[in-house]
């Protein structure tokens, strides 16, 4: 039997020997040097659930700087990630690919919803790029539902002017088109 050797593995295993190791510094007395370990274990502990790459992609398609976030997007492996990552992973992979192909981009967004996402505004945003999408390829139908599907998950309302804005473009083709 092959065991994969995978860093969540080995992060893992990092934070049990810290926790490890501040247990022995609480017995013998040295208590400060046993806290400083376990927050070190909970930083551990917490990479391993969480992927660095992921967040620091994120943060540079924040900042615009897109072929930054390309190369390290390219440099992650989606199998080596957990299942809610997963989706985070294809939902970021999408957004890069909005420039570029917007039938691969809708492909990544379904792979995103396919695979699942942990929070309901990732889902919200997910829905009105489809619908944004489905509204560039005159399929008025299917981007009506899934903006209707987008308002649904927005339950905070931190997506209402782009919603709006995408249902000008549904409604009124032309008019949008003219602005630009």
């Amino acid at each position: 039997m092959k065991f994969p050797l995978d860093t969540r593995v080995l992060k893992f295993g990092l934070a049990a020997s810290a926790v490890a190791y501040a247990v022995q510094l609480f017995v013998s007395g040295h208590t400060g040097s046993g806290v400083g370990m376990v927050l070190l274990a909970i930083v551990i502990g917490l990479t391993g659930l969480r992927s660095l790459r992921m967040v620091m992609v994120a943060l540079r398609i924040q900042q615009q700087k897109m072929d930054k976030a390309r190369t390290m997007l390219a440099s992650i492996n989606p199998q080596h990630l957990w299942p809610k990552n997963r989706g985070q992973y294809w939902f970021l992979k999408g957004n890069l690919l909005l420039e570029s192909s917007l039938s691969e981009a809708e492909k990544a967004f379904r792979q995103a919803l396919e695979v699942g996402l942990k929070r309901d505004e990732e889902k919200a945003a997910v829905m009105l790029n489809l619908a944004a999408i489905q509204s560039t390829k005159r399929r008025t139908k299917e981007a009506k539902a899934l903006l209707v599907q987008a308002k649904r998950f927005d339950k905070k309302g931190m997506l209402k002017a782009d919603i709006r804005t995408i249902e000008q473009a549904i409604n009124n083709p032309q008019t949008v088109m003219r602005r630009r």
